[in-house]
């Protein structure tokens, strides 16, 4: 049911404390991503975010981080309150995100340690919370043809490069529901579509920044070769934490070193970014924080 308190009189929600301007969603191994932070308590329409957010500071840039499944990875992905993570941080100030997360492989080729950067989704998931505009009033249909910001994308892959990983230029990730993973049969049909990574935290993610007009990157690391592919066993979920950690020290790397080369706020090319411009000429039922 939509929050009653999102009409069209609310005025824009303010949030005190501290504010950044790039926000990074982080699952397992990246919860120390920033040294030093303030910690900021956000409460949006859609309840609280999987954990308060801790804003700090990488090389000059004002940096905003939330934990996807929370401490201690208490939230399976069809339990992550994407609506409330994405709002709580654009309340902040943000307003482009990078959002690393773990695949498997549905390529042979593109074996454990390689990271795809990918230019479309295929959703799959079911029952999750899939827009922030479910009241009555002025319906939102917002454009996704491009799910993910090519501005973001383009610094994502250079910063990839640098870090001497080896790096795949596009390509289709599909999601689906979890939190258990692919039988065999869905793993082949997922490779015969010719999609390249399955993962289970990107959708409706990647749909509600664009619903925000955020810009959003995902950076996805492969930890195992999907259970259908050539040479592929059944994954396991402690095999996917082992390869994961494995290679979290270089992911945070390739955040550090993306995030300088983000766009400054209300730069040119910040401003122009199609992400940036995905709600212009639409009646918004309410205003954004």
């Amino acid at each position: 049911m939509a929050d009653p308190a999102l009409t069209a009189s609310s005025p824009a929600p303010t949030v005190d404390g501290p504010r950044a301007d790039i926000g990074v969603i982080g699952g397992s191994g990246l919860y120390d991503f920033l040294e030093t932070y303030d910690t900021v308590e956000v409460d949006t329409p859609f309840g609280p975010p999987s954990d308060p957010l801790v804003v700090g500071e990488v090389d000059g840039r004002r940096v905003a981080f939330v934990a996807r499944h929370g401490k201690g990875h208490r939230f399976a992905p069809h339990r992550v309150n994407y609506r409330a993570n994405l709002w709580a941080l654009r309340a902040v100030g943000v307003r482009q995100v990078l959002s690393p997360c773990a695949v498997g492989s549905l390529r042979p080729e593109n074996g454990p340690g390689t990271v795809v950067v990918p230019d479309q989704v295929v959703d799959r998931t079911w029952g999750r919370g899939h827009t922030v505009y479910e009241q009555e009033g002025p319906v939102v249909h917002i454009g996704f043809a491009d799910p993910f910001c090519p501005r973001g994308r383009s610094v994502a892959l250079g910063s990839v490069r640098r870090a001497g990983l080896d790096a795949v230029d596009g390509g289709t990730l599909v999601v689906v529901n979890g939190p258990r993973f692919s039988s065999r049969a869905e793993s082949v049909m997922h490779q015969q579509q010719g999609w390249s990574v399955v993962g289970m935290t990107t959708m409706p993610e990647a749909a509600i920044a664009r619903e925000l007009a955020l810009c959003f990157t995902t950076i996805a690391m492969v930890t195992d070769h999907d259970a259908g592919v050539e040479g592929g066993e059944a994954v396991s979920h402690d095999e996917v934490l082992r390869v994961f950690a494995a290679n979290v020290d270089r992911l945070k790397g390739v955040l550090r070193d993306a995030i300088g080369d983000l766009p400054e706020p209300e730069s040119d090319a910040d401003a122009t970014c199609p992400c940036r411009r995905a709600l212009d000429g639409i009646e918004l039922p309410f205003a954004l924080p």
